[in-house]
């Protein structure tokens, strides 16, 4: 996934690192609170820190690739709907 390089910026990355940590954060707490094991207390916030992360990243870099405005070779046209909405 090509990204337009006047298009990069900080912030999507760091609020994706936040959301993912807190739902992991959460998750652990749900967990531990239940009174499992630590280990699968770990492994259950780490899967839920990757699952988050991982779709929350993949949503971010497409929106990126899809609003870029610069010239017209990065972005992706979207459907073109014709006819008038009644």
């Amino acid at each position: 996934m090509k990204i337009c390089p006047q298009c990069t910026s900080v912030w999507p990355f760091a609020l994706v690192l936040f959301m993912s940590t807190l739902v992991a954060f959460v998750t652990w707490l749900v967990i531990s609170f239940a009174g499992a094991d630590p280990l699968q207390s770990a492994i259950a916030t780490l899967l839920a820190f990757v699952a988050v992360g991982g779709t929350m990243l993949h949503y971010v870099i497409a929106c990126m690739q899809r609003h870029c405005h610069h010239g017209g070779q990065h972005s992706v046209q979207g459907p073109q709907h014709q006819g008038a909405m009644h």
